[in-house]
């Protein structure tokens, strides 16, 4: 069984366990609509429109 060769410092061990490697929140975009927040490249899910066109109306 593989066994370390030699003790790993406090500083070594959390730096490799430190928030740098943690994922960044996604970036937002508004709405050219109703000015809601929403994901780029996705649909607002206030007026649910996309690129200029209404999806999900079902009347």
């Amino acid at each position: 069984m593989a066994v370390p060769t030699s003790k790993i410092s406090k500083q070594r061990r959390n730096k490799r366990r430190s928030s740098v490697w943690k994922l960044s929140a996604p970036n937002l975009v508004a709405c050219p609509k109703c000015g809601e927040l929403h994901m780029p490249h996705r649909i607002c899910k206030a007026c649910m429109t996309y690129k200029g066109r209404e999806y999900g109306a079902a009347d």
